[in-house]
């Protein structure tokens, strides 16, 4: 390749410039009295992934999630937790960039957001809990498809 050829194709970059917690809030809303009452949760998980552009080449996005858990009807913890990241993408083909910024990214925070979740729960004295990974291309997939018939939900996923 001749250095004309190279100028027109720059090399891609993709590169992580930092990982940090957003937002982070855990509530127990019927404590002590929840303590008391035989540990059989129903855990309800909502997941959203939020992307903003921060200046040319560079985006944040958030892997942004609140696990909800009753026992017997009342609510035992409340946990949100918003992981996010500083990612630079340059030179990177327009088409490519949807599948950077909605599967790669979330997958590189997801563990972030699943340990201080794991952290939280146990912290409040909770049987620690720990999130099953999750397949950020297959969701990704499923809100394409909402989209072309109409039923976007914003990228929020609920799992129970």
């Amino acid at each position: 390749m001749t250095a004309q050829e190279q100028n027109h194709n720059p090399e891609s970059v993709f590169s992580i410039q930092r990982v940090y917690l957003k937002d982070c809030s855990f509530e127990v809303p019927h404590s002590p009295e929840i303590f008391r009452i035989e540990w059989q949760p129903n855990v309800e998980f909502e997941l959203q992934i939020l992307t903003q552009a921060l200046a040319d080449d560079v985006f944040e996005v958030i892997v942004a999630g609140t696990v909800t858990a009753t026992v017997d009807k009342k609510v035992a913890f409340l946990a949100e937790v918003k992981q996010a990241g500083i990612f630079t993408l340059k030179n990177i083909p327009e088409e490519q960039m949807p599948l950077l910024l909605n599967i790669v990214c979330p997958n590189i925070l997801f563990p972030y957001f699943r340990e201080t979740v794991s952290s939280l729960t146990a912290r409040g004295t909770f049987p620690q809990l720990t999130l099953d990974p999750i397949n950020f291309e297959a969701l990704y997939q499923q809100r394409l498809a909402q989209q072309a018939t109409g039923n976007a939900d914003e990228g929020s996923k609920t799992i129970q």
